[in-house]
């Protein structure tokens, strides 16, 4: 399972250089297909676009995700990286102080903090209705 991964991000004492991690994360993360990029998937009260989609498969979650911000796509990079694999309970159990596990909550803004948590509860919403909903 894959909860938690960058726990070394929280070691990065410098904000700029935890920025450019996540760019760095952004810049790995596959581009959703454009029929996972609909309005059932797209992440509410962000500032930027972005699209969270979620599967089970063997009891298992498999999140995907796209932004049109960069800096954004880092952080939802964060939680697929992060949560993809991990059981339905294990991703439900995952607490709002998730972020402070890599060391960012001191660095982002209080919007990108706020979308960071909103990715996490459609996730969460997602695996609780096993999975994206077609509209």
């Amino acid at each position: 399972m894959c909860v938690y991964r960058f726990d070394n991000l929280n070691q990065v004492p410098d904000p700029m250089l935890r920025y450019k991690q996540l760019l760095f994360l952004a810049k790995k993360l596959p581009p959703l297909s454009k029929d996972k990029r609909v309005e059932a998937n797209k992440v509410p009260g962000c500032t930027s676009q972005v699209w969270i989609s979620v599967e089970i498969i063997d009891e298992r979650v498999i999140i995907n995700a796209d932004s049109d911000s960069q800096l954004t796509k880092g952080l939802a990079a964060l939680i697929v990286e992060g949560l993809s694999g991990g059981s339905k309970q294990t991703i439900l159990d995952v607490p709002p102080t998730f972020i402070e596990s890599f060391g960012l909550n001191q660095s982002l803004t209080p919007s990108r903090t706020s979308g960071f948590l909103n990715m996490l509860q459609v996730v969460k919403d997602k695996v609780r209705l096993g999975g994206d909903v077609s509209t």
